[in-house]
């Protein structure tokens, strides 16, 4: 491991990409922590403090705090996320948009150009929810959260919040385009890393104080460990479906006859499910946490985390978007054509539309397998959590989306190496890619 990490700085390209990666996430770090003129700290602080087990806790962590914090980065990159959900489900039913799909690179630009301005649109919705919640909340002490409110000051909270978004998402896409990694994954990563020395203080001083009994913190780092170890093992597990090229004659050579085979991944779609869903219940749940009125306070209630409602909802948010993820990613039918145009068949099935029924049949089986893991893991900790009493949010979709993201960038700096003929991160079994490869 120390070798490799040495030949990190080896490769010129590599050392760029990841000290501009590092450089980024920086000044996204440092723009959580610059508050919005107007806001009382203490009172918000005190808010938050209640609120932290709850959706807005569960808010916040997405943010990496900025949100407990009221800072210009407190809406986060989830506008950016909710629009590439309307977008990517839009494609799926409106022509106009499936043929710009189709027409590729500048297709996907102008479905890009579209994801923005739709971002724009959801962070003013939800800067205006949230300015105009404030003004009418204290803390649990009484205290106004909002110094002086009024037009103005929502006015100012809308267009700061907005721009920060902006500029989160300006980061996400130039990491992804000039460093190492998906940056709008590494950006939410970032946040979820930056809270773990807080929680980890703050367990220890409940220790320290006797709140706490050291056997709790056992069983909570044996079911973190339990829970990275089952991400890593089924992250990295896929379906091997034979192929067989039939030899064929070009020229005066003859051609093929080799075997193969297709690795399916068990998630085809990484941590995008548990991303999207938690997105697509954030919203609703954020405007209703702002809004005093008795029915949407009863709607924020049932959607906090660990209540049946919310569970319910996630799980079959995560298993929609496992489906319908992979069904963007890997087109059985695409496949199927691929390999009946240069002789290939699967042993026992028909080329054409038999093979691709059956890898569509064998896809639809491991990513059902797939969706009840992520499902599992994102929930399943979480009863465990509360049941522990845990004073901080922290649960199997973070977890998950930490490993996963961690996996997705060594992968990309192992490409890197090995492309260089240096040795990778693993020797012995090479860490492989969202195809199996």
């Amino acid at each position: 491991m120390l070798e490799s990490l040495q030949n990190i700085f080896k490769v010129p390209e590599l050392k760029r990409r990841i000290l501009f990666t590092l450089g980024f996430l920086a000044i996204y770090r440092i723009g959580c922590h610059v508050p919005i003129p107007g806001i009382d700290a203490k009172a918000l602080a005190e808010f938050f403090q209640a609120q932290q087990s709850g959706i807005l806790g569960f808010v916040s962590m997405f943010s990496g705090g900025a949100l407990s914090r009221m800072t210009v980065f407190a809406l986060g990159i989830m506008p950016y996320i909710s629009a590439s959900i309307i977008l990517q489900l839009m494609t799926a039913v409106v022509p106009t948009l499936e043929q710009l799909k189709k027409e590729g690179a500048a297709g996907q630009k102008k479905i890009t150009q579209y994801t923005r301005y739709g971002t724009i649109v959801l962070s003013i919705i939800q800067g205006a929810g949230i300015a105009i919640g404030l003004q009418g909340t204290t803390s649990p002490s009484g205290a106004a959260i909002v110094i002086h409110p009024g037009g103005g000051f929502i006015l100012f909270t809308v267009i700061t919040l907005v721009a920060g978004t902006a500029f989160i998402m300006w980061l996400g896409e130039q990491i992804t385009e000039k460093g190492i990694g998906n940056g709008i994954s590494l950006i939410i990563f970032a946040g979820i890393v930056a809270a773990l020395p807080a929680a980890l203080a703050q367990t220890a001083s409940m220790v320290r104080a006797g709140i706490m009994q050291p056997y709790v913190v056992l069983v909570i780092l044996v079911i973190v460990v339990s829970v990275i170890g089952a991400i890593i093992f089924m992250e990295n597990g896929f379906r091997k479906v034979p192929v067989q090229y039939a030899k064929r004659m070009v020229g005066r050579k003859t051609v093929g006859g080799s075997s193969t085979h297709i690795p399916l991944k068990i998630n085809t779609a990484g941590v995008i499910p548990p991303i999207f869903a938690s997105s697509i219940i954030l919203f609703p749940a954020t405007i209703a946490q702002v809004i005093d009125h008795p029915w949407m306070q009863t709607v924020a209630a049932s959607l906090n985390p660990g209540t049946i409602v919310y569970n319910l909802v996630f799980v079959g948010f995560i298993i929609f978007f496992c489906f319908f993820y992979t069904a963007i990613m890997f087109n059985p039918v695409d496949v199927a054509e691929n390999m009946k145009k240069h002789g290939g068949f699967i042993p026992g099935i028909r080329p054409g539309k038999n093979t691709s029924d059956y890898l569509d049949t064998v896809l639809s089986r491991i990513t059902f397998v797939g969706a009840i893991y992520l499902s599992a893991v994102c929930v399943l900790p979480m009863f465990l959590i509360q049941k522990l009493n845990i004073p901080f949010y922290f649960g199997g979709t973070s977890l998950l989306i930490v490993v996963g993201v961690a996996l997705d960038t060594l992968r990309q700096m192992e490409s890197h190496l090995l492309q260089r003929h240096y040795d990778g991160f693993l020797k012995k079994g090479r860490l492989r890619d969202r195809r199996g490869r």
